[in-house]
């Protein structure tokens, strides 16, 4: 018996700015030396996740520090002193769902 499975691709079109120009997002062309920041919804389990692909992270592509910071709950954004740190100080920002 065959089955089919079907693969979604995550990433979002580029966008296009007025007038159709094409807005440029850099690119990570590695993780090494990079900080990788976590945004944790506050449900159960995703910080036990985030433990382990941080440290996977680190030790397997050279991540350099991985931050993780957890929202209040799920239902709310992240305090505006995340959104700052992270565009300040990291590369790369994972955001996630436990439970």
């Amino acid at each position: 018996m065959s089955v089919s499975i079907i693969l979604y691709d995550p990433t979002a079109p580029r966008a296009k700015a007025p007038g159709n120009v094409e807005i440029a997002k850099p690119t990570l062309e590695s993780l090494a030396g990079k900080v990788v920041g976590f945004i944790d919804n506050a449900k159960p389990n995703f910080n036990h996740l985030v433990d382990d692909i941080g440290e996977l992270l680190m030790q397997k592509y050279g991540v350099q520090q991985v931050l993780k910071r957890r929202k209040r709950a799920a239902s709310v954004p992240a305090p505006h002193a995340v959104y700052d740190e992270y565009t300040r100080d990291v590369d790369l920002v994972i955001t996630g769902s436990g439970d």
